[in-house]
């Protein structure tokens, strides 16, 4: 028996029928009228009991977007499945790009909606025992555990690596879901503070009138509600390491502390008579640009100064793509283990090409959340393009959709790491080289800025030229040219169908050479 439902409506009518069709389907319903309702639900006593929300998105006040942000933030890990009567993509990429599963259409039809909370639950129980399974094995993280093949990682690799053997503070920047946590715990866990504690903070989760409370500690009685000392972040992490994500949100007034801890290694704890003195290893994230926070008044400079002693910054997965095939392999053995009877044997090329055009906003968290739904959902024993229909719908018409053979991955470096998965080797392939483009332009390394008559040549022409160059100083891998030209590669695919080039080929179909 799964738990309730909670239903997030502000029309009555639609509260009255999605309630009796959830009851219909054999679910306990909770309703409530708003996005603030919804929160408080998700939040307060029983909420441990909620399985599943359907939530509008056009709400008065706090609107359904507003509450996949504040889910989030809290770390509030409830598949939420959004409905409205607006059903432009626009609206179905702003709810997927803030964590919604699903997404139907006012009035959806009982058999779609029973099909997507089915769906719905079912991935949550597989997720749930993917995490106690992972909880199950610990250990520490280090370098050697990430999957990367790609050469823009290696400079996070290599201050990574740089930076366990110090005790410096680290500001690693980046944006949401592109695994800067990953990078602090392989930082931790290559230094000598391995066997220490490791204290993870979302500082972006905390309420403000909390955040010192959390950080620093207080004791009993120092301010209603606190009938219990609590020792604090900074304390806990004595010794060990304290990994403060999403630093750029805290208050003002919690900074100035902050920055007497880092610099003198003391906390005051709320109430306290005296200081508490900590030795941690600070490592801070954050997905803002601090210097910018800090021109608008937003972030102490002197903060600011003393956590980027040390920044590393971890680049978005569009910028990593030739990491797309092994993180494909490495999610879908994730599932494996709950999923025996129905383990997967590959992934279909064109489902791996559309993977490898989107350009992934939400990096590799995103990418992870897409995997694990389409390999629980999945009938067969390979994912296709029809398992990723969001992704595939915002790739459309700029990528060949016709290949179904399933992919094979490239043969792993002698140092692969062992987490691929045995059986997965198959997953993920090279263009063979009997399909190279045809030659569009001699190498020549430059290109004319004038024309005939010495006039600045129009820039549309200029970048058709240069696309062309790419393609054949790359020899048609087109991963390389997007990632030398500076663009997304689905931006490319565009580019090259906008100007006549067929992407398979390399060929001019409309324009001459």
């Amino acid at each position: 028996m799964t738990g309730s439902i909670l239903i997030v409506d502000d029309d009555p009518v639609q509260r009255r029928l999605l309630e009796a069709a959830v009851t219909r389907f054999g679910h306990v319903a909770t309703v409530v009228d708003g996005g603030a309702a919804a929160l408080d639900a998700l939040e307060g006593q029983g909420a441990g009991e909620v399985s599943l929300v359907i939530l509008d998105l056009v709400m008065p006040g706090l609107d359904g977007i507003g509450v996949l942000k504040a889910m989030r933030e809290r770390g509030i890990n409830v598949p939420v499945i959004v409905q409205t009567a607006q059903g432009g993509i626009e609206t179905v990429v702003s709810a997927m790009r803030h964590g919604a599963f699903d997404f139907v259409v006012k009035p959806a039809s009982p058999e779609r909606l029973r099909s997507s909370i089915a769906d719905a639950l079912k991935v949550e129980a597989v997720e749930g025992e993917v995490k106690r399974t992972s909880r199950r094995r610990g250990g520490l993280l280090t370098f050697k555990d990430m999957i990367t093949h790609s050469p823009a990682m290696d400079r996070v690799i290599r201050l990574g690596q740089k930076a366990a053997a110090s005790n410096i503070p680290i500001l690693i920047e980046g944006e949401s879901g592109v695994g800067k946590e990953l990078v602090a715990r392989a930082i931790q866990g290559s230094g000598d503070r391995r066997s220490k504690p490791f204290v993870t903070v979302n500082c972006g989760a905390i309420p403000d009138n909390l955040v010192e409370s959390i950080l620093f500690g207080h004791e009993k009685g120092s301010f209603t509600g606190a009938t219990d000392k609590h020792t604090g972040k900074f304390v806990e992490a004595h010794s060990g390491t304290l990994f403060l994500d999403e630093i750029g949100d805290l208050p003002l007034d919690v900074q100035v502390k902050l920055l007497r801890a880092v610099q003198d290694g003391e906390v005051d704890p709320v109430g306290g008579r005296g200081t508490v003195r900590v030795d941690i290893r600070l490592i801070s994230a954050t997905h803002r640009n601090l210097l910018e926070q800090v021109k608008d008044g937003k972030f102490r400079e002197d903060l600011f100064y003393r956590l980027n002693v040390y920044p590393i910054f971890v680049p978005p997965l569009r910028d990593r793509r030739d990491d797309i095939p092994y993180l494909v392999a490495h999610f879908m053995d994730k599932v494996a283990p709950v999923g025996q009877r129905h383990r997967l044997q590959g992934i279909s090329a064109a489902a791996l090409a559309v993977l490898e055009a989107y350009d992934w906003p939400g990096n590799i968290r995103q990418l992870e959340n897409a995997v694990f739904r389409a390999s629980v959902l999945c009938e067969g024993d390979v994912l296709t393009i029809e398992d990723f229909p969001q992704i595939r719908a915002q790739v459309e018409g700029t990528i060949n959709l016709d290949a179904d053979s399933v992919a094979s991955l490239p043969s792993p470096p002698v140092d692969a790491r062992p987490r691929l998965g045995a059986g997965l080797s198959d997953i993920g392939a090279p263009e063979p080289e009997s399909d190279a483009p045809t030659r569009l332009l001699p190498r020549l390394g430059t290109l004319r800025a004038l024309d005939e008559r010495g006039n600045v040549r129009a820039l549309a022409e200029v970048e058709l030229e240069m696309i062309k160059l790419a393609i054949d100083h790359y020899n048609g891998q087109m991963s390389e040219v997007a990632r030398r030209l500076g663009i997304g590669r689905s931006t490319l695919y565009r580019k090259l169908k906008e100007y006549g080039i067929d992407p398979e080929t390399g060929r001019i179909d409309r324009l001459a050479s």
